[in-house]
């Protein structure tokens, strides 16, 4: 895939699957009673800190209060998206058999319908990750994020349609899944969209009628204050998905794929599509928990259905594999992959940025597959 894949033998392709299945099957041997007491000591602290943020808001006349009751609630809302809802309708503790634990059964704290995001994410993401035309994250369907995307006079206002959908981020994820750019296109009819704009209605109706109407309306006089308080929890929230997602998917260095170069690929090959299409973020055990351990977005995309919490403590034996068969491990702080990925944007967003694909790319790694 892109000349990186060269740097490899079949048979190394193979060895390198092999060395990471054993990885995964460690993992899941030891999962055990510290991995269940752990994402439910998460969401004890999660609806804790929910209650909490809304008590505040009762008190929001006093601007010390208001304040923390808008830093409570925006963490509630990060920890129940990020390390709770993405990970739990993963299928992370699908093993544990608990029906609070489930993916097919939870639903968290945002507008996307959870039914939704599992085909979206979990089927069309995890699959084809980062395969043009195929992977519908790369850009959201609607911004260039990569070069082999045919530049259109429309994406020269990439850097405003990544500001709003940082800002407006869980209407982007909910209406993601209506293909708008699809109809565009002829590809898709409007009336396919009927049953998937349904359960969008009818969750959104429900967010909105929470924070915007009900919780409001409980505090009386105060229902303005309450209002700007959980607008402002879903705006953070929002600016801090956007930004840990982005970052783990869009910096420099990070690669994308055509259909042709990823056909009939190994087990071993896939691996090293997501790896290479895929960038980690450093920081602290906070840090990571906040980000859901999609901080290391690596080790997520080559073993999605494990609980996230392991993924720090296997970080360092995904990265000496890497090193060993001379394949680069894509890592560095926030600001600097923010950076990154701020500067794709704006870059992509001008006509003289492409590099179509050549064929004796595709040509290459096709011989790798036949040898």
């Amino acid at each position: 895939m892109t000349g990186l894949q060269d740097k490899l033998t079949p048979a190394q392709v193979e060895e390198f699957g092999r060395e990471l299945d054993e990885i995964r099957q460690r993992i899941v041997a030891d999962l055990g009673q510290a991995d269940v007491d752990y994402i439910h000591n998460v969401i004890k602290t999660q609806r804790a800190l929910e209650v909490a943020g809304r008590g505040l808001l009762f008190a929001g006349f006093f601007p010390p209060a208001w304040v923390a009751g808008v830093t409570a609630l925006s963490v509630a809302k990060i920890l129940d998206n990020m390390e709770i809802g993405h990970n739990v309708m993963h299928g992370q503790y699908d093993w544990t058999r608990d029906p609070a634990l489930s993916s097919q059964k939870f639903e968290w704290d945002t507008v996307a319908p959870s039914e939704n995001w599992r085909h979206s994410h979990n089927y069309i993401h995890h699959t084809y990750t980062n395969i043009l035309d195929k992977d519908r994250d790369i850009g959201y369907g609607v911004l260039r994020m990569d070069t082999a995307q045919k530049w259109h006079p429309y994406y020269l206002g990439n850097p405003v349609y990544a500001t709003l959908l940082a800002l407006f981020f869980q209407w982007g994820v909910m209406l993601h899944d209506l293909e708008f750019d699809r109809v565009v296109k002829g590809e898709r009819k409007w009336s396919d969209n009927k049953e998937v704009g349904l359960k969008m209605l009818k969750k959104a109706g429900r967010q909105v009628g929470k924070d915007y109407v009900l919780f409001p309306l409980l505090t009386g006089p105060l229902a303005p204050l309450t209002f700007l308080g959980n607008a402002t929890a879903n705006l953070t929230r929002n600016l801090w998905a956007f930004s840990i997602i982005f970052c783990g998917h869009f910096p420099a260095d990070v690669e994308s794929f055509t259909e042709e170069e990823t056909e009939n690929e190994s087990r071993g090959q896939w691996y090293l599509r997501q790896i290479l299409g895929s960038a980690n973020i450093t920081g602290g055990k906070l840090f990571h928990i906040m980000t859901g351990n999609l901080s290391h977005q690596i080790e997520h995309h080559l073993f999605p259905d494990i609980p996230a919490r392991r993924y720090p403590e296997i970080a360092g034996e995904v990265r000496a594999i890497c090193e060993k068969y001379g394949l680069p491990y894509n890592t560095g702080p926030l600001h600097k992959q923010l950076f990154s990925v701020a500067k794709k944007i704006v870059k992509l967003a001008l006509p003289w940025n492409g590099e179509p694909r050549t064929p004796a790319t595709v040509e290459s790694d096709k011989t790798l597959r036949a040898a």
